[in-house]
Parts: structure tokens; sequence; C-alpha cells
């Protein structure tokens, strides 16, 4: 049985000055990606009356796709491609930054819970370049098995597809399980494979996860199991092995140190890469950058940074 690596969550604080509390599992110091996934937030369920809910200035993104899913609330999305989109539960959101674009999300009033994942998908070399666009999809909820319903929104399973396209095979699915319920998935064995729990507990080839946990298993495996203690909620994330090194720091992918500085000071400086965010009505106009640390940015590669 192909070992399951346990990547558990560390709670960061997102958003600026008033910042929202997300738990991240990747990036990781044991691992960089799950296939081309490299970034992942999960959060909630959070008392919009308590906490503020979200409000996240516009703010910049380079070399990736961002993609948002929902279980609970809502949030109105605008960017610099002129888009602006309500994100609902069970219909995905993907936005491509590639060359550069900004965005700002903020939780809106009708909204009193907020509780779902931000995911962010590495661009490959060739496509890094890309210009900005926007896909949306209600994923339906289908039939995966005895106890078992998912909604596919990237990706294809157990002959379910998704329209959104992607530059890298990628798999993303909502699954819930009935308490008791055994789930046995056929597996592409080309990817490597991630599930994120959302609520309850399960078994995962053999292997305890509980809420928050991101369970790892590398590619070669055509069936997986899922084993759920009590009603579950899970994120299914899959994909190639992605093997290009990647500079990862704040909000932008680069290839090198020197890259990701100069991605900084065209923030800073408000440059065309980015444009700006109409409609947006929040605290700040914008999102300044944070300072860089010390010394040299490293790269990642999947097994962390070198």
């Amino acid at each position: 049985m192909t070992h399951v690596q346990v990547l558990s969550p560390r709670e960061v604080p997102l958003g600026g000055p008033r910042s929202m509390t997300v738990r991240r599992t990747l990036p990781h110091l044991e691992r960089s990606f799950v296939g081309a996934w490299c970034f992942v937030d999960h959060y909630g369920p959070d008392d919009v009356a308590a906490t503020g809910g979200m409000d996240v200035p516009p703010h910049p993104h380079t070399g990736l796709q961002t993609v948002s899913w929902l279980f609970e609330g809502e949030v109105e999305h605008r960017d610099t491609g002129g888009v602006h989109a309500m994100v609902r539960p069970g219909e995905v959101n993907l936005m491509t930054s590639g060359h550069g674009i900004a965005h700002s999300e903020v939780s809106t009033p009708s909204t009193t819970a907020l509780h779902g994942v931000q995911l962010w998908v590495v661009l490959p070399e060739a496509d890094r370049d890309l210009g900005r666009e926007f896909q949306h999809h209600a994923a339906p909820v289908v039939p995966l098995g005895e106890g078992v319903q998912g909604r596919v929104f990237i990706g294809s399973l157990a002959g379910h597809t998704s329209p959104i396209t992607t530059r890298t095979p990628l798999l993303g699915v909502e699954v819930t399980l009935a308490e008791g319920a055994t789930w046995t998935l056929g597996a592409d064995p080309a990817y490597e494979h991630g599930l994120l729990i959302d609520t309850g507990r399960v078994t995962f080839d053999g292997q305890a996860l509980e809420r928050g946990d991101l369970g790892v298993v590398d590619a070669g495996r055509s069936e997986l199991t899922v084993v759920a203690h009590e009603p579950t909620r899970a994120v299914l994330l899959g994909g190639t092995p992605y093997d290009e090194a990647i500079v990862m720091w704040w909000n932008f992918i680069g290839r090198d140190h020197d890259e990701i500085v100069a991605f900084r000071d065209e923030w800073q400086s408000r440059s065309e890469r980015f444009g700006d965010v109409d409609g947006y009505a929040g605290r700040l106009s914008w999102l300044p950058a944070p300072e860089l640390p010390g010394g040299r940015l490293r790269s990642r590669t999947r097994d962390g940074r070198h």
C-alpha cells in the first residue's frame, strides 16, 4: 500500500490589516505541490458577525490560476480583467493571472457564515505569461458510490467532467460521505492525489485523517479507498507531478529571486502589468506588498525547498 503523507495545517492571517485566519497545508516544508496545486487555504466556518468576514483589498498575482470554492456564504469578486462575479457554494471560479492581474474579495452583506477553500495552481513555464481570464462553472451533485456524493469542479472522475480548462492535467472534487461509507475510487495512476478533510474523520488508504489534514498519495495508484468514521466532507485534489522549480512569495509565482523583486516593484508602483480594480469600496484602495525578507528567495520543488 502506498504511503500516505499527512500535511497538518498551520494557521495563517490572510488579507492585510483586518485579516481572517486560514488553515494552510500547501505550500508545506515537506511538500510544495499536489500535481500543479501549489496553495491550499481552508477557512471557516467563520461567524461573520463576530469576525467581520472577508475583505481582501485589490492585490496582485502572477504565474498562477486561483480556484475559489465555497461551502457556505458568498464572496464578491472584482478583477482588472473587468470581471465582476460572485463566488457561491457549489460554483467554482477560476481566475488566470499569468502575466499579471489584481483582484478583490469581499464577503457579501447577506453572508452570516463563511466557509470554504482557496486554491492556487501554478502555471507551467510555457503558459506562465498568459493573459487574464475568468471561468465559472456550477458543478452539479453526482453519485460517486453508496453513501458518497460529489461535485466535480475541475477535471474528470467516475464519468463526470467539468468544463473548466487548465494548463496541466488536474482534478478537483468536493466529496461528502455518510458515516460508515467506504469509497473505493478508480484513480488515474499518472496523478498524485490529495484529500483535504473539511469536516469529519476518515481513513485514506489506511491512514487516519482529521479535520484540516491533507493526506497525499504519490502517483502510481490505480485505486484509492476512503472510509468515513463519521459524516465527512472533503476535497479531493489531483494532478500529474509538477517538476519545474518555482519561486513563490506573497501573491507572486516566478522563476527566480530577481523576478519576484521586479513583480513587487511593479505592484508598488501600480504598473500596467496589474491594472486597477474598478468598483471596490473597501477599507484600502489596494494592498501594499510586505517587505522582502533578508537574503535571496529560494526556489521550491516537489519535495519542499532547495
